[in-house]
């Protein structure tokens, strides 16, 4: 089953870092959030990835493209017959990446229909956001999808808590305030979605389109949308502030998406 990752969006909140790089390259740990999210579906054996490229999508071609000089040591020699011997493998070395552009300004709907042509005819696939890290179980998420039988499965997420939560009672005193709670009780859309072929159906070739407005509405209207409930760690990369917060974890061995050894 092959993984659609979204990579061509431009960031507007998180400028601070896509003004120089699109999001998807922006570092947790020393690695592309991309990276992240790729190496968390490896680990359950998904190892076969269509990216869709759009803003400063040259920069995910180079990377991906360097891949070796970027993770291995190297001796190059330098005469007339020049060599280059890496001396380390990785773990990535079974990896298959189909780099697409899908335009500059083009909307998530677009992107995925635009490569529908490397997803075989009648086969599933997954289809995430290219700056969202989580603990989702994505077999699990599989088999809720098979259950239903439906054409879309997302993964049902509580959103990280951004401002302080009160409890107010009927005479306006409060007696309770969590400094940003862990979670929201709201369920949101976090991505993680397991897709029959049929999606392409419900995808115009209409670079204005956004995936969670018409498509979606048409999947609910058509009683083709299940959702796969995710209790656990979910957190998205939209602004500065949870990009530090995604790399303090990292670096204090508390990053809860790192499922791989």
């Amino acid at each position: 089953m092959k993984v659609i990752i979204l990579c061509g969006g431009q960031g507007t909140r998180l400028r601070e870092e896509t003004e120089f790089r699109p999001k998807p390259m922006v570092p947790v740990g020393g690695r592309p959030i991309l990276w992240h999210i790729m190496k968390t579906y490896a680990h359950y054996g998904f190892k076969d990835f269509v990216l869709c490229l759009g803003y400063k999508g040259d920069m995910i071609r180079e990377y991906f493209h360097n891949y070796l000089w970027n993770t291995c040591d190297v001796t190059l020699g330098l005469g007339r017959h020049p060599a280059v011997h890496f001396h380390n493998n990785h773990e990535e070395e079974d990896w298959n990446v189909t780099l697409a552009n899908t335009g500059e300004l083009s909307m998530t709907a677009f992107r995925v229909k635009a490569v529908q042509r490397y997803i075989p005819a009648g086969e599933p696939f997954l289809l995430t956001y290219g700056d969202g890290l989580s603990t989702i179980d994505i077999p699990a998420a599989i088999a809720s999808h098979h259950s239903a039988g439906k054409v879309c499965t997302l993964s049902a997420v509580h959103p990280a808590g951004r401002f302080g939560g009160l409890r107010i009672e009927d005479d306006g005193g409060i007696h309770t305030f969590t400094e940003k709670p862990q979670y929201e009780e709201a369920y949101v859309n976090g991505g993680y979605m397991v897709c029959d072929h049929r999606m392409f159906d419900y995808l115009p070739a209409d670079p204005e389109v956004m995936l969670e407005r018409a498509p979606m509405d048409a999947l609910v209207r058509d009683g083709q949308l299940n959702a796969f409930r995710h209790e656990g760690f979910w957190q998205p990369m939209d602004t500065y502030q949870e990009a530090r917060h995604l790399n303090q974890l990292w670096e204090s061995g508390q990053a809860p998406w790192k499922v791989w050894k």
